[in-house]
């Protein structure tokens, strides 16, 4: 996969958290060819055939909000044992909180706290100038469900590693060359 840092995100559908009513809103996102194209490119693929968000935001205590939802998209790979090109569904589920930058320290500190005693709990994300990128956070959460190695379903690798018969080697050829020394001759008198 290639660094996003150098590249722009492929699929923006920005969110102003000011504008989110008390009861939550629901947004769903589907990405366009140009977006798809983008996608596929800074992923590595060589398609992403549609790619659908269908997320829900909740205003939270303290200018929280939680972020939840599905990311289902199709991609083209190509299979890593045939070569040929091959389709993947992916179904990815999306659930995060969202904290004014601010908060994020002390927040970070009650889930490490938090971790000690229970499964996985992840730290809130920023507030990044006052809004919510739920393409980004598509886009993340599909770029997660990418398998790196894709096979066809039948593919089965059999390759037999079968040592090498004992005159094929690298250095058969130069140990027919070889010219054999010929004898020492004894000095005469002696």
């Amino acid at each position: 996969m290639t660094d996003r840092q150098d590249r722009p995100d492929p699929w923006r559908s920005p969110v102003v958290v000011a504008q989110i009513p008390e009861r939550g809103l629901h947004r769903e996102l589907d990405a366009d060819a140009a977006q798809r194209k983008a996608m596929a490119d800074v992923a590595g693929l060589r398609e992403v055939l549609s790619a659908h968000a269908s997320l829900d935001i909740t205003p939270k205590s303290g200018g929280r909000f939680h972020v939840a939802g599905k990311v289902r998209a199709r991609i083209g790979q190509t299979c890593v044992v045939t070569l040929d090109p091959i389709e993947t569904d992916i179904d990815e589920t999306i659930d995060l909180m969202f904290a004014p930058p601010e908060q994020i320290p002390a927040l970070s500190d009650l889930v490490d706290d938090a971790r000690e005693g229970a499964g996985e709990i992840d730290p809130p994300e920023p507030i990044e100038g006052g809004t919510i990128d739920l393409g980004r956070l598509a886009t993340d959460a599909l770029f997660l469900g990418i398998d790196p190695y894709p096979r066809k379903a039948d593919a089965v690798f059999d390759h037999e590693n079968a040592p090498p018969a004992p005159g094929d080697h690298p250095f058969a050829a130069l140990k027919a060359l070889k010219v054999e020394p010929k004898p020492k001759r004894k000095p005469k008198g002696k």
